[in-house]
């Protein structure tokens, strides 16, 4: 019997090839995009899943500050972490980790690299995470203070073939050397941490100590990722409590910083206070690749219940003969099921050809295999469900008519069963309009971010590392300013793009008890706010004078939250230098639009500049490079010269927003052609039912601008309908995804005007082209036929 289902399906399907070929297309557009989008999620959800104890493992994240300064730190304190495991009996074990800025090339003979990911870490952390060592002692894998441990990836880069243990790497021009101790298989493209290659911290830890760093006290600097491995079932309140009260008794004026803990699993997704993060754009592509599927879905039922009137003597015959109802449904059900065969082939190879493509725009390394049971258990649950949601309804519908009815002509689908199909056209098409509303407004926030200005100018500025141009800066300066295609040069010990670090550490005039100011520390040179244009609002700037080492400029966002109405004169100490504030600056983003303006501070230290500003003209800017290239070799032959744009580095703070939006077009116009081609279907089915009428209307003199405009007009009133449901839910959907940025734009009314032209424009279009072939044919022939 399901031999003969077959059978008789593929006969339907080919005897109907141009619907069968709007049903496959749709389907396998609808299944691919939306099988690659939920691989996508899968991948996302999955981060740092496949550690065992990881249940257990939380990162120390602090909320500290007082009234509007006050924040999440995602860094910790260095103590914090070993201290917990001695005196909390919750914490079994501890990790901490931190950027190796101490080194910037490694040497193994005549091979250098300055590409590396170095980080500095405990012993315990292949204890408590899941990085098996290929070679190696997990139980002490740093045998000395100098021993390193690289990927499998970077051994291979290093030493070929040669095995890796014992083999010496140079740090910095024969600064330090490094015996390979370890090697660790590459770190899994889901994981929250990664690098290349890692130094045991108690080598940062001593040489902290030679610039009499009481690294064992230091509860002042916030640049460690502190993770504790913890009993099950904790008490996290208290646990947050009882870390406080470590913190408390080395640093008792902190009483307004607050101890949080994020599960590992939701490192990547979540904030550590519980607020939602990246988990948003994972639920926001979740619901786009279910809207695709059901869109496609819908074109689906949409044909198969409006030409259910011209199967009705074909399913008469057979219940006459002897099909009951059962038998029928089955019948719809194979048919519907060898279509999505067909289809669910063809997304197969669809994704295996796309999968570069969307890992390219999506900044993913999805592997499409099908030894992975992840890929099978997502296509599964996607084919399964998309055909239990199109198969059923019309099976019911076709397997209902009654026979001696649909014989005489009599049988009508009735009010219901066309209301619901107008009522699936409204859904697909109210779908489509919120994603291209959502495409609008994500293009129009990343054109504000990179047309709004910023408070300084980036224009023309790279950047480079000084390294050992320090104490030649002034001859250096005056060899580049001589150059035509240097404006200006200038120097700092961070970049301004995107300031880093965050101190404490603070005091002031009118400080009450208790009260905690937390600052973005910067060392600028004298030339610094005029290379800038960064506006001074009161007082002056540095002058390279001996008393600017204990001078310090506000931004406007400190000096408000200071409490400050006239800063300048006032006393503030920032770590052990006590000094005097000269300077109030107009506040200028140094960070994402996704945050406020913090309060930044910035002070004269000639020992901390590590970073040349050189501002160009556009078109000198090569010779620019060449020149800065040649003093930098000059004095750092033994490292390579690199450079970065500001302009670049900027657009990299928003390039998971610029994907999402590139990813947005593609899917606006998925959903768009999904459902075009649905509307395509019914309008060519609305031609053929009314051929009869068509060619009456003609013969009494009907336009064939008037058929065209008959055909078109319920279709158009569908997605008219469409657009004002649409409307409202598009709005609050963007509205909701603007709140991410401190710093947004107004959802224009022009972007629901334009969005809803663009609609009714390509659904128009859509319909006009088989309302147009209805309408130019010869009257004579249809009513013949007819």
């Amino acid at each position: 019997m399901i031999k003969n289902y077959i059978k008789t399906a593929w006969r339907s399907l080919l005897k109907n090839k141009f619907y069968s070929l709007i049903n496959i297309a749709g389907l396998t557009v609808g299944l691919a995009i939306g099988i690659m989008i939920l691989l996508w999620a899968q991948d996302e959800l999955s981060y740092d899943s496949f550690h065992k104890l990881g249940a257990n493992i939380y990162k120390v994240e602090i909320w500290g500050g007082t009234g509007s300064s006050r924040q999440i730190w995602t860094a910790s304190v260095a103590p914090i972490g070993q201290l917990a495991k001695q005196q909390l009996p919750d914490v079994k074990d501890a990790v901490r980790t931190t950027g190796n800025d101490d080194f910037s090339v490694y040497k193994y003979q005549d091979k250098s690299f300055s590409d590396q990911r170095v980080i500095y870490t405990d012993q315990s952390f292949f204890s408590v995470f899941d990085f098996p060592l290929i070679q190696g002692n997990s139980a002490k894998p740093f045998g000395t203070d100098n021993s390193i441990i690289i990927t499998k990836q970077t051994a291979l880069k290093y030493f070929g073939t040669e095995n890796a243990i014992g083999k010496i790497i140079i740090a910095d021009n024969n600064k330090e050397n490094f015996t390979v101790s370890g090697v660790i298989g590459d770190f899994p493209k889901n994981s929250s941490i990664r690098c290349d290659m890692m130094m045991p911290m108690s080598y940062h830890i001593k040489k902290l100590k030679t610039i009499n760093s009481d690294f064992n006290n230091d509860f002042i600097n916030f640049s460690y990722s502190t993770y504790l491995l913890t009993r099950p079932g904790i008490d996290l309140k208290k646990l947050n409590a009882d870390l406080l009260k470590i913190h408390l008794s080395h640093k008792p004026d902190d009483t307004d910083v607050e101890y949080l803990l994020l599960p590992l699993a939701k490192l990547r997704l979540y904030n550590a206070d519980g607020t939602a993060n990246g988990i948003q754009t994972v639920r926001m592509f979740i619901i786009i690749a279910l809207l695709i599927l059901t869109i496609a879905c819908i074109n689906y039922v949409n044909l198969s219940t409006a030409r259910s009137m011209l199967r009705s003597k074909e399913i008469s015959m057979r219940k006459i003969i002897g099909a009951n109802r059962s038998h029928l449904f089955l019948q719809f059900i194979v048919e519907t099921g060898l279509l999505f065969a067909l289809a669910a082939i063809l997304a197969l190879g669809l994704i295996f050809l796309l999968v570069p493509v969307f890992n390219q725009l999506s900044g993913k390394y999805l592997q499409f295999s099908l030894n992975n049971y992840s890929v099978w258990l997502i296509m599964l649950a996607t084919v399964l469900c998309t055909l239990a949601a199109s198969s059923i309804y019309p099976a019911l519908l076709l397997s209902s008519f009654e026979p001696l009815k649909a014989l005489k002509g009599k049988i009508s689908l009735g009010i219901g069963a066309v209301l619901f199909r107008k009522i699936l056209v409204v859904t697909q098409f109210v779908f489509s309009m919120v994603l291209i509303i959502g495409t609008m407004v994500i293009t129009s926030q990343l054109k504000y971010i990179r047309s709004k200005d910023l408070g300084y100018d980036k224009t023309h500025v790279f950047g480079l590392e000084m390294r050992d141009i320090g104490p030649h800066y002034d001859a250096v300066k005056a060899e580049l300013l001589k150059q035509p295609g240097i404006i200006a040069v200038t120097r700092s010990n961070q970049n301004i793009v995107e300031i880093g670090g965050l101190t404490g550490d603070t005091g002031w005039d009118g400080k009450q008890p208790g009260q905690t100011f937390i600052v973005h520390p910067m060392a600028i040179d004298k030339d610094f706010l005029s290379f800038f244009k960064i506006d001074l609002l009161r007082g002056k700037s540095f002058t390279g004078a001996v008393s600017d080492s204990t001078h310090y400029i506000l931004n406007q966002t400190a000096a408000d939250q200071l409490g400050m109405k006239n800063p300048i004169g006032k006393n503030f100490r920032m770590g052990k230098v006590n000094g005097t504030i000269i300077g109030v600056v107009k506040d200028f983003h140094f960070a994402s639009f996704k945050q406020k303006i913090a309060p930044a501070i910035f002070y004269y230290n000639t020992q901390n500049f590590g970073t040349l500003y050189i501002k160009t003209t556009g078109n000198d800017a090569p010779k620019a490079i060449a020149a800065a290239s040649e003093q930098f070799k000059q004095y750092n032959g033994q490292f390579p010269f690199s450079y970065l744009f500001l302009d670049d580095i900027f657009d990299s703070l928003y390039r998971g927003e610029q994907r999402e939006g590139t990813l947005f077009n593609y899917f606006a116009g998925i959903a768009i052609f999904i459902s075009c081609l649905g509307l395509l279907g019914l309008a060519a089915f609305t031609a053929q039912v009314r051929t009869r009428e068509i060619g009456v209307r003609k013969v009494l003199g009907a336009t064939s601008s008037l058929i065209i405009a008959l055909l078109a007009k319920d279709f158009i009133k569908l997605v008219l309908i469409a657009i004002v449901i649409a409307v409202p839910v598009a709005w609050l959907a963007m509205d909701k995804w603007l709140q991410g940025f401190a710093y947004r734009i107004n959802i224009s009314l022009w972007t629901f005007v334009f969005s809803g032209m663009a609609v009714v424009v390509i659904a128009l279009l859509t319909i006009s082209f088989q309302s147009a072939k209805a309408a130019l044919a010869n009257p004579v022939n249809s009513l013949k036929n007819e």
